[in-house]
């Protein structure tokens, strides 16, 4: 498969050209690209180069953003303390979990991830044993910033190195990697969409990234799961199901992408291949996990993430929260004693998510071309997301990458991603309560159904354009699937449209590159 740099000047999308968004935004840089420009001749400024330094230019200002709670302030006696004073982290907007997860997951303290035990509410009758909460490669990434904090704040004593608040080390540290894993998207995205290697620099805009780039640990997902649509879009399975198996020990999301590629390979006959995706996934998951697992004295810990999941009831951003808070009802299992996991929430969530995938299923084996892999993978999180009991905020950068490979359409996707972000500041309004001035909770609810709603909406426009491959913009371009892969203008085996032959493409198959 060509990449970027191997295609001629005439076979690359002109954003200019076809989006009237990057059109109307190109004035201040000379306007729209002319007919006999030349393209592609640059020996530096390529568009992948383009995009990494606007998305360096956006994670700066998301650092920004949350900067303000990583001050500092002189609590009397030359003592250092964290300023959130004031509820600062919700007035301010730019509350991270990333900073007060270093004390609560007693990072700061030097114990070992998924050894160290300490009790939440202590004396009281809610009292509960705690561990390190997040999947291996998330918690370990974790304590590694601890350390190096540590040191960083132990080196700068002696005058070498500029200091502050280990916290506030720990969160820079952290959030050097994380935006590096951020810029590992971008690359992975430029990589797979070929022709368009602009819709990379639109995400590095994206408003999203703008407010949750560091509100939690998210990047490190979606590096995987781009690095391993990337590798399955080179035709290289078991290097992908290695990137999908590391991305789903940090979080569970990118194994989720095998779905679809499991229904795509049975509609073209390429099972072999994605036996080979998900064996290197299993494998590479359980290898990561093993050394947590196996021990009897960090297996209470690893089991961590998921007991508290299932314990978890519906949470303020979910569609079950919203029914509830609106309609006054109590719930599928209503009020439940402390620590008791909510069954048939988690039996409901669980059920509906399982039919969405049936659904989808189902189109990618009814529709009548077969649906591209960023089609199905997005249709897969989403569903997810809009039918699982959380949803917390920075778990909208998972859609990102998918939905710029699946629908490219700028206008859309910055609507969607616009509203999305803008939850973030009702929720910070109605966490600091209408006593402290802030929001009511319809308010914030009233933004997470205008943010489903477009979930939704381009749900249903990208399954208008799987039974409409006319109306699909990639398809229009003469290509079949840029992430495809082996799938990459394969004819069908298998189809649910009796009486239709299986056919190919009408395109000749990406060159291997």
């Amino acid at each position: 498969m060509p990449d970027t740099a191997s295609l001629a000047p005439g076979d690359r999308v002109r954003p200019t050209w076809s989006e009237s968004l990057a059109r109307n935004a190109s004035g201040p840089v000379g306007g729209v690209l002319g007919k006999h420009a030349v393209v592609g001749r640059h020996w530096f400024w390529t568009p992948l180069r383009v995009a990494l330094l606007i998305a360096v230019a956006a994670l700066t200002l998301s650092w920004f953003g949350k900067a303000a709670c990583a001050q500092q302030y002189d609590a009397g006696n030359g003592t250092l303390e964290l300023d959130w004073r004031s509820n600062r982290q919700f007035v301010a907007m730019c509350y991270s979990d990333i900073v007060p997860l270093y004390s609560a997951e007693r990072l700061d303290r030097g114990g070992f991830p998924y050894l160290t035990m300490w009790y939440d509410d202590e004396g009281k009758p809610t009292q509960h044993e705690r561990y390190m909460e997040y999947p291996v490669i998330t918690g370990m990434f974790q304590w590694v910033n601890a350390k190096l904090a540590q040191g960083w704040v132990s080196l700068a004593s002696s005058g070498w190195l500029p200091t502050g608040l280990p916290v506030v080390v720990y969160f820079d540290i952290s959030a050097f990697w994380l935006a590096l894993a951020w810029l590992v998207t971008i690359w992975a995205v430029a990589r797979t969409a070929r022709r368009r290697p602009w819709d990379a620099a639109f995400i590095a805009l994206s408003p999203l990234v703008l407010v949750h780039a560091f509100t939690n640990f998210d990047t490190l997902a979606t590096a995987c799961a781009a690095g391993g649509l990337l590798a399955w879009a080179r035709k290289r399975p078991v290097l992908a199901g290695i990137l999908l198996g590391l991305g789903g020990a940090a979080k569970l999301y990118p194994l989720f992408l095998l779905g679809p590629l499991l229904v795509l390979c049975v509609r073209s006959g390429k099972v072999q291949e994605w036996w080979k995706a998900a064996g290197a996934a299993v494998v590479t998951w359980a290898a990561v996990n093993a050394p947590i697992f196996l021990p009897e004295a960090l297996r209470p810990g690893w089991f961590e993430f998921f007991r508290r999941n299932s314990e978890r009831g519906a949470d303020p951003d979910s569609i079950y929260n919203v029914i509830m808070h609106w309609t006054g009802w109590t719930g599928f299992d209503g009020p439940l004693p402390f620590g008791e996991s909510p069954f048939w929430l988690n039996l409901v969530t669980a059920v509906l998510f399982l039919l969405c995938c049936a659904g989808v299923a189902f189109v990618a084996w009814h529709a009548p071309m077969r649906p591209r892999v960023a089609q199905l993978g997005f249709l897969v999180v989403a569903a997810f997301l809009l039918t699982n009991k959380v949803w917390s905020p920075q778990y909208s950068l998972w859609l990102v990458p998918l939905a710029v490979l699946a629908l490219p359409r700028w206008k859309l996707l910055l609507a969607w991603m616009t509203i999305d972000a803008l939850v973030w500041a009702p929720r910070m309004m109605y966490y600091l309560g209408e006593s402290n001035k802030g929001l009511p909770e319809d308010w914030f609810l009233g933004f997470v159904v205008a943010r489903d709603l477009a979930v939704i909406g381009l749900c249903v426009l990208i399954i208008y354009e799987i039974y409409r491959p006319e109306r699909d913009v990639i398809r229009q371009g003469g290509e079949d699937d840029p992430a495809g892969g082996v799938l990459d203008g394969a004819p069908d085996v298998f189809v649910l449209r009796p009486g239709e032959p299986a056919a190919a493409p009408d395109r000749e198959p990406a060159r291997a590159g």
